[in-house]
């Protein structure tokens, strides 16, 4: 299993989000169920098997947050080399293709958000980012083509 990399805030936010799962999301979908499962035949009983999937799914996410939290590492703020692009730097770029102005969070896989400009160290785009420096140039394949891209400063990521 690989290391999950957090800020001390990303594991507070992880936490939260483990405590409503298991004290608000999963006695509601286990209610649910029970209210389902109340209605007789369970074989043509289309509200129980969407209950029993909807549980199952609350399980699985409540596995995976646990078993993240296992692997954290916390990364401090004052840790990290701003020379380079690394997981939780904030990184501001210029598409050269067509000279827009680009601004990223570098994260775990397991924080992404790209609608927040939270993206993954491991898609195309972070892959391509890490271990650059300002003003290095970069051509990265995805899937709508090749991005060209220049650094223009790296900065700490606040609020992750």
């Amino acid at each position: 299993m690989e290391t999950v990399y957090l800020t001390r805030n990303g594991l507070e936010k992880m936490r939260r989000e483990l405590e409503n799962l298991v004290k608000v999301v999963r006695p509601d979908a286990t209610a649910q169920l029970a209210a389902a499962r109340a209605l007789g035949d369970l074989s043509e009983n289309a509200e129980y098997h969407a209950a029993r999937e909807k549980l199952a799914s609350v399980d699985r996410m409540i596995g995976d947050l646990q078993r993240s939290m296992l692997r954290v590492q916390i990364i401090e703020r004052e840790q990290l080399d701003l020379s380079e692009v690394r997981i939780l730097s904030r990184v501001r770029l210029l598409n050269l293709n067509n000279n827009s102005r680009m601004d990223y969070i570098l994260v775990d896989p397991t924080q992404a958000n790209p609608s927040k400009k939270m993206i993954s160290v491991k898609s195309p785009i972070g892959q391509g980012l890490l271990g650059k420096g300002v003003g290095d140039e970069v051509d990265i394949d995805v899937p709508s083509g090749k991005l060209r891209l220049r650094i223009e400063a790296i900065e700490p990521a606040e609020g992750v």
